[in-house]
C-alpha cells in the first residue's frame, strides 16, 4: 500500500496511477486474498444455485466483496430473495432496491428466476473476471480508506462507462457528488426534484461523451483540483480556530496576552494571492 496521508489528492493520485499494476499484484499474492481467490477458482464451478452460494460462506463472503458489498453480509435473507427474484417483473425485489450495487450483482451472477440453472459459473473467462473485479473493489477500498477523493476518482473511472443517463448518476451518491462538484453544480440541488436535478446534469453534460477519456480526464483533474481547494481551505480555517483558542487560553494569572490573527494569509494559497 502506498501512503498518501499528508499528500494532495492530485499528488496521491499520481502516485496511485504509477503504481497500479503492482498494488494490484500484491494484493492477489497477500495471503488472506491468495486464499480467497484460490477457493473461489476452485468452487464456483460447483455453484448450480442461489442457496448453494449461499450456504459457502467463503464463496458468499467473496463475491459480496467483489461488488462492494461487504457491509450487506449479514442480510443473507434479502440477497437469497434479490438473487431469486425475476428481473422482468417490474414489482420484484431487484427492481425495487435502489442500491446500483444489488442490481449489478445480479446481473452478473445470472441466475434465474427460481434462483437456478447458473451457467456463469462454468465459463473460466467469468470467473477470471470475478476474481480481477474483486482484486480491483480490495485496490479501491484501501485507497479510499486513505483519501476520499482518490477513491472517488477511482469508482468514476469505473463506472464511468456504464452510465447512459443522469439517473444512472443520481441513484449513486457518490458518483452523483463527484459530477456536482466536477461541473459547479451546487450540494444544495439535491433538495429540488430529482427529474429537475437530471435535466441540470444533461445541461451542463453530454452524458454520452463520457466514453470518451479525454472528457473523463477532464472532469476528474477539475474534481481533484476543487477537492484539494476545498481542503486546504478547511485546514486554513482550521488553523484560525487553533490561533483564536490560543488566544484564548493564554491568560495566565489575570494577564491577558493578544495574539494578531493574519485572516487573509491564512485563508489564501500562494496561487490565490496573485489572482
Amino acid at each position: 500500500m502506498i501512503p498518501l496521508t499528508g499528500l494532495s489528492a492530485q499528488l496521491g493520485l499520481r502516485l496511485v496511477d504509477a503504481t497500479r499494476d503492482r498494488q494490484l499484484e500484491l494484493i492477489r499474492v497477500e495471503p488472506q486474498h491468495a486464499r480467497a481467490i484460490e477457493a473461489f477458482r476452485a468452487r464456483i464451478a460447483d455453484i448450480e444455485t442461489v442457496d448453494q452460494l449461499i450456504e459457502d460462506r467463503e464463496l458468499y463472503v467473496f463475491v459480496m466483496r467483489a461488488f462492494d458489498l461487504e457491509d450487506q453480509i449479514f442480510g443473507k435473507a434479502m440477497i437469497s430473495k434479490m438473487l431469486k427474484s425475476d428481473i422482468e417483473d417490474r414489482t420484484s425485489l431487484v427492481n425495487r432496491l435502489t442500491d446500483p450495487r444489488l442490481r449489478e450483482m445480479y446481473e452478473a451472477l445470472g441466475f434465474g428466476p427460481d434462483g437456478e440453472g447458473n451457467l456463469n459459473t462454468l465459463k473460466a473467462d467469468w470467473r477470471e473476471a470475478m476474481v480481477a473485479r474483486y482484486v480491483e473493489r480490495q485496490f479501491i477500498n484501501v485507497q479510499a480508506e486513505q483519501n476520499e477523493t482518490i477513491g472517488t476518482v477511482l469508482e468514476i473511472r469505473q463506472k464511468a462507462a456504464r452510465i447512459e443517463g443522469p439517473f444512472d448518476i443520481l441513484k449513486d451518491a457518490g458518483i452523483a457528488q463527484f459530477f456536482r462538484r466536477a461541473l459547479g453544480l451546487p450540494d444544495v440541488m439535491v433538495q429540488v426534484d430529482i427529474d429537475r436535478q437530471a435535466a441540470m446534469l444533461e445541461e451542463k453534460l453530454d452524458l454520452t461523451t463520457l466514453k470518451d477519456p479525454k472528457v473523463l480526464d477532464g472532469l476528474v483533474r477539475r474534481y481533484v483540483a476543487i477537492s484539494d481547494a476545498l481542503d486546504n481551505t478547511a485546514a486554513a480555517n482550521n488553523a484560525a480556530v487553533m490561533l483564536m483558542n490560543s488566544a484564548v487560553t493564554a491568560r495566565a494569572g489575570g494577564q491577558f496576552v493578544p495574539i494578531t490573527i493574519d485572516i487573509t494569509a491564512i485563508s489564501l494559497s500562494p496561487s490565490a494571492v496573485y489572482r
